[in-house]
C-alpha cells in the first residue's frame, strides 16, 4: 500500500524485453535503500524489486500491466515517481494507493495560473470510472484533489513544489498518464451497482 506522496524521481537508464515482459533498469536516490522482493511505485505502478547495484534498482513489468499502463511509452532517459511502501504507524499524508493502475488517460490541457498549473485529463468513456468534485485521484502515482469533475475528464491544480519533484513538469498535451481511482470511491460505486 502506498500514500501517493512521492519519495523520488528515478530515470530509466535500461530497458531490457523478456519475452514478453520488460525488465527496467531505474537509478535514483532511493535505490541503494532498497531490498529484493520489495514493492515500490513507480508512476503508480506497483513493481517488484529483482534486482539492486549501487545507484540503480530493477523491475519487471509483465506484459498485462505494459498492455495497461503508460510503459509502454517509456525510453531510456525517462524520469519515474518513485515512492516506497507505507509503513505501518507512518502518517498517510495523501490517501489510500494500491499501486494498481485501473487505466490511462491523455492530458488535454495544461494552464499556468502565475504559481501553480492545472492540469486536465480525459479518460476512456467506455469507463466505468468515475471521479468526484473534490475526490481523490492518483495520477502517476502522485495522490491528488479532484477539481472540475466531468463525465470522463478532470483537472488538477499542481503546486510549485509537486511539479518541481515530480515528473509533472516533464507532461505536455497529449502525455499519457497513469491513473488510479479512489478504492473508498470504487467499493461505493460497486455496491451501490449492486444495490440497485
Amino acid at each position: 500500500m502506498f500514500t501517493g506522496i512521492i519519495e523520488s524521481l528515478g530515470k530509466v537508464v535500461n530497458i531490457k524485453k523478456n519475452k514478453k515482459n520488460f525488465d527496467i533498469e531505474i537509478n535514483s536516490e532511493i535505490s541503494s535503500k532498497l531490498k529484493i522482493d520489495q514493492s515500490l511505485s513507480h508512476n503508480g505502478i506497483c513493481l517488484t524489486v529483482i534486482n539492486v547495484e549501487n545507484e540503480t534498482h530493477t523491475v519487471t513489468a509483465i506484459n498485462e500491466t505494459i498492455s495497461k499502463t503508460n510503459l509502454n511509452k517509456l525510453k531510456i532517459g525517462d524520469e519515474i515517481n518513485l515512492e516506497r511502501a507505507v509503513k505501518v504507524g507512518d502518517r498517510l499524508d495523501g490517501h489510500i494507493v494500491q499501486g494498481h493502475v485501473d487505466e490511462t488517460a491523455y492530458c488535454t490541457h495544461i494552464t499556468e495560473e502565475d504559481g501553480s498549473w492545472i492540469f486536465t485529463f480525459k479518460y476512456s468513456d467506455l469507463s466505468k470510472n468515475i471521479t468526484i468534485e473534490k475526490g481523490s485521484i492518483t495520477i502517476n502515482g502522485v495522490s491528488l484533489t479532484v477539481i472540475d469533475s466531468k463525465d470522463y475528464n478532470f483537472s488538477v491544480a499542481i503546486i510549485p513544489y509537486t511539479y518541481e519533484n515530480t515528473n509533472f513538469k516533464n507532461l505536455k498535451e497529449g502525455s499519457l498518464v497513469n491513473l488510479e481511482f479512489d478504492m473508498i470511491g470504487k467499493y461505493i460505486k460497486k455496491l451501490h451497482g449492486k444495490l440497485i
